[in-house]
């Protein structure tokens, strides 16, 4: 092996690896979104129900006195 084909080759891995770098890094922001809109899906039921379970424990409450 001579040195020319010994670079043609470094320089194909070293273009190889960064296509897999870029692939890996779209991959983890795309997860990273998921992850994130999964959380405020499950967060932000939660605290409407903080507040929707007074309000309908307190109109259950005051048709039983009926």
């Amino acid at each position: 092996m001579d040195d020319q084909e010994l670079r043609q080759r470094l320089d194909a891995l070293e273009k190889k690896i960064g296509e897999a770098y870029a692939s890996s890094e779209k991959t983890r922001k795309y997860l990273l979104t998921i992850i994130i809109v999964s959380v405020i899906a499950f967060v932000l039921p939660l605290i409407g129900f903080l507040f929707a379970i007074p309000s309908f424990l307190s109109t259950y409450s005051s048709l039983s006195g009926l």
